[in-house]
């Protein structure tokens, strides 16, 4: 199938299994599947409740599911307005080099537009080549000052004993 054949959709409640093994692929390419504890239930409630902003698409070529992205908005207090903050964008390794990503990126592209948002951010693993060398064709900056730092909810508690105490 050529390039032209691809069609991003917006994701749908009925669509949650596939977006949990969309969850699954791209924890295992990042050799992180430990790290998986969503359930359909807590994707049903994060994605599909009332109030959610945060928002999947998914890339099809014919009938199959060949990528997806998961996007909700951040803000920047230094342009004023809000961004896309991308969580996750994953293509299916058979059907890389087929520029899906590409795809998926100008539907971002075309919502940060459309919503007048001032950027659209994401992580990249250090050692993701392939990816490091899309994002910088892009025009990506890589914000290397900036370091990710993250507080997991089995350190809540002890970080609230830290900061209760001073």
């Amino acid at each position: 199938m050529s390039n032209s054949e691809v069609r991003i959709t917006k994701a749908e409640e009925k669509d949650i299994p596939m977006i949990l093994d969309f969850i699954r692929m791209i924890a295992e390419y990042e050799k992180l599947s430990h790290e998986v504890t969503a359930t359909e239930d807590t994707l049903r409630r994060a994605l599909f409740s009332a109030g959610s902003t945060t928002k999947v698409v998914f890339a099809f070529m014919g009938d199959e599911a060949v990528g997806y992205a998961v996007y909700f908005n951040n803000f920047s207090t230094f342009v004023g307005r809000n961004g896309i903050y991308l969580e996750d964008i994953f293509i299916r390794p058979e059907y890389r080099r087929n520029k899906i990503g590409a795809k998926l990126f100008a539907y971002l592209i075309r919502e940060a537009k459309t919503n007048n948002n001032g950027r659209i951010e994401w992580c990249v693993l250090d050692w993701n080549k392939p990816a490091l060398d899309f994002y910088n064709k892009l025009g990506a900056e890589c914000m290397e000052e900036w370091k990710l730092y993250r507080l997991r909810e089995n350190n809540f508690g002890p970080a609230l004993e830290i900061l209760e105490k001073n």
